[in-house]
């Protein structure tokens, strides 16, 4: 399956503006691209990339003073099933992790694992560690909190969607992390596109979508508090602690977001031809 997908930004500056996009597919993914992956703008503004700690592909630029457009078009292919499902993967104690993974324990920015630990360990402490475990911490999160844009907050930390029960995408992903970190479950938030495929279409604009990932059995597996069951077609961007580490745009200076628009759909592959059979 091929999924085209693309955004467009304008932004307006009040000055030239330094500017950081984290919206570069992972390179993980770059062997996947089926199109050129270009991030352009309109005001022929030069820019570079480079990679942060977390192995983001990173680019740089200056704004100039006025609106600026910025806009990606690119195709990707994908084998069209859905997320992974290991039942059996195992959780590793911390003495067994790489040394890489042990990040992911911490609590962070939006993950207050010592606000969250002794309610963690009273919800999911009787269930076997592992997958089963993790999947509770999705089927809690999806049940405890009740998805809106209205309740969209750039602030709001895993403690406080906890309490609010409230939150959007990123609230629900900073939920389940912070409840696995406390459960010594490395867990690592992720940014991407996740187009409506293999479901029903969904009558609202397409947006970027959050959600996160766990390392069980030697590799990280993607889940999803918010859809909680597995979603065909994600291409994932950024991943990191929390939202901290994967913001979208980094502004240094006063921007304006004059607009916004991210499209994701597929496009099925045809079947090959048969071969034809010599005499």
């Amino acid at each position: 399956m091929l999924i085209p997908a693309g955004y467009q930004f304008a932004f307006e500056a009040c000055a030239p503006t330094p500017l950081v996009l984290m919206l570069s597919v992972r390179p993980e993914r770059s062997g996947d691209l089926a199109a050129p992956h270009r991030i352009t703008n309109d005001r022929c503004v030069p820019s570079h990339d480079y990679r942060d700690a977390f192995g983001n592909i990173c680019t740089r630029m200056t704004l100039p003073e006025g609106i600026s457009t910025i806009s990606c078009d690119f195709t990707i292919a994908d084998t069209g099933r859905p997320d992974l499902q290991s039942p059996q993967a195992i959780q590793h104690d911390v003495k067994d992790l790489p040394n890489e993974v042990l990040i992911y324990l911490l609590g962070s920015r939006y993950c207050e694992t010592d606000m969250l630990g002794n309610i963690a360990w009273g919800l999911f402490g009787h269930i076997a560690p592992g997958w089963q475990r993790v999947q509770a911490i999705v089927d809690f999160v999806h049940g405890h909190l009740t998805y809106g844009y209205q309740y969209a907050r750039a602030t709001r930390t895993a403690y406080e969607a906890y309490s609010e029960r409230v939150g959007v995408c990123r609230d629900f992903a900073h939920l389940a992390v912070a409840l696995c970190r406390a459960m010594n479950i490395p867990a690592r938030y992720c940014s991407g596109y996740l187009g409506d495929i293999g479901i029903p279409p969904v009558d609202v604009a397409m947006d970027f979508h959050a959600w996160f990932e766990v390392y069980l059995g030697g590799r990280w597996h993607s889940f999803d508090a918010r859809h909680r069951v597995p979603r065909i077609g994600r291409i994932l961007l950024a991943c990191g602690r929390d939202a901290a580490d994967t913001a979208l745009t980094t502004a240094f200076g006063s921007v304006r977001l004059a607009s916004f628009q991210v499209h994701t759909s597929e496009v099925q592959m045809a079947p090959a031809a048969p071969m034809p059979i010599a005499a």
